[in-house]
């Protein structure tokens, strides 16, 4: 599979991992992501689209929900690591699409440009890609060129911001952090303590 790609993109398939038995991950240039995307559909019969989505690599500047607030916050690295198969920008999109004759999968991924966040629309090639771009276009303010119809799904038309991105303050976590950071407090004494404790009294 990845000879058949790396055939037909050339010096636009950037890098690749295979993990056998699990999968096969393919990072293109990002001026390559259509191409990729006939290559898969045409050429390895992966005519499924299982998901496409984004992902904002950068450390999130106000930490994670479940710190405790109470505690100085720890030291955190702020470097970007984009992950399997590499990568050079902080916002990525990526796809997995797999062959309903062959049984084989393939999780492609190209780079977003840090000053043009903007990519091509895969709907064209796979109609399912539709609402999983308006999504990512919603959360993570990525523009899907030649979408036909980028428009909100979950917020309100005039919402501002971008709650996916990692720099976005989820207020909210910071009132009281998620999945919350609670006092424990002692049960109460049950039946059974009550009653060992009067036994012993009369013991006495």
């Amino acid at each position: 599979m990845r000879g058949s790609l790396a055939h037909e993109l050339g010096d636009a398939l950037l890098d690749s991992v295979i993990k056998p038995g699990d999968d096969l991950w393919i990072r293109v240039d990002t001026a390559a992501w259509a191409d990729a995307a006939r290559v898969a559909r045409d050429i390895l019969d992966c005519r499924y689209i299982s998901f496409l989505s984004a992902i904002d690599w950068k450390p999130s500047p106000w930490g994670r929900g479940e710190d405790d607030p109470t505690e100085p916050p720890p030291e955190r690295s702020t470097e970007i690591v984009q992950g399997v198969a590499g990568g050079i920008t902080r916002f990525q999109v990526f796809a997995r699409v797999h062959s309903p004759s062959t049984h084989l999968g393939v999780t492609l991924k190209a780079d977003i440009p840090d000053d043009d966040l903007r990519i091509a629309s895969w709907v064209p090639i796979y109609a399912g890609a539709d609402w999983h771009e308006r999504e990512a276009w919603e959360m993570f303010g990525i523009e899907f060129v030649g979408h036909p119809h980028l428009a909100h799904i979950y917020l309100p038309g005039d919402f501002e911001g971008h709650p996916l991105r990692k720099d976005f303050p989820l207020i909210a976590r910071m009132v009281k952090p998620w999945p919350g950071i609670v006092d424990v407090e002692p049960l109460p004494a049950g039946d059974d303590d009550e009653g060992e404790g009067d036994t012993a009294g009369e013991a006495s």
